[in-house]
């Protein structure tokens, strides 16, 4: 009886085949993460290469207006230099002086609309045109209101803020012309709401409801930007 034998030839053969399809998933597989990653990759490049391009024009634009910045500061300073510097002040005294239109620019400019309530100081100047006039006072009625006012000291964008007061004088007619007279011209500003007289006995006696006004100092913000 004769014997068979195996054929291995087939089972070679067949092994080498399984052997290169395996070869192949895995070499398909591999090609596969690479594209893949390849694209991640890419799409993360390509946004932070745009991300950096964003912080790069806006360091360029930051710079461009701090420029800007410096060259407005350097005009400025000339301007207020030449403002402060001149031999009569705008309102025709003497910058060096220390009568009651003497000063330079700057302080008369602060005198006209100051940067802070303070009722305490208007008062006093109330009491020193009136004085000047002749003319006694009488009362001056106001809100001493600084504190509640602090929080407004300053501002981005400052208008002007109304101080209200009450005045009261005693003298002649033409004395309380004058104060009203010296109110219009006053370099502070100074708006007339209500005037009642009473004579008696050759005086006059003026009560004089007004406002002026004070306006905020300029809040200079330095704001941090997030690109994103």
């Amino acid at each position: 009886m004769a014997l068979k034998t195996p054929n291995t030839a087939g089972l070679t053969k067949r092994a080498l085949i399984d052997k290169a399809n395996t070869t192949t998933v895995i070499a398909a597989a591999v090609a596969a993460f690479l594209v893949v990653f390849s694209v991640v990759a890419s799409r993360a490049l390509f946004s932070q290469a745009m991300y950096q391009n964003r912080v790069i024009t806006a360091k360029k634009d930051t710079l461009h207006q701090l420029d800007e910045n410096l060259a407005a500061r350097d005009d400025l300073v000339k301007s207020y230099e030449a403002f402060v510097s001149t031999s009569q002040n705008v309102i025709g005294g003497n910058p060096a002086g220390t009568g009651d239109r003497d000063g330079d620019n700057a302080k008369i400019v602060l005198d006209a609309l100051p940067s802070k309530y303070d009722f305490p100081a208007l008062a006093s100047s109330l009491e020193k045109l009136a004085t000047n006039q002749g003319l006694q006072i009488e009362g001056i009625i106001g809100t001493d209101d600084e504190v509640a006012q602090s929080g407004g000291q300053s501002a981005a964008a400052p208008q002007p803020v109304p101080m209200d007061f009450q005045l009261t004088v005693k003298g002649a007619y033409q004395q309380v012309q004058g104060l009203t007279e010296v109110f219009e011209k006053s370099i502070r500003p100074i708006q007339m709401q209500k005037l009642t007289i009473n004579s008696s006995e050759g005086n006059v006696t003026a009560g004089i409801t007004a406002q002026t006004y004070y306006q905020p100092e300029k809040k200079l913000e330095l704001r941090k930007k997030v690109v994103k």
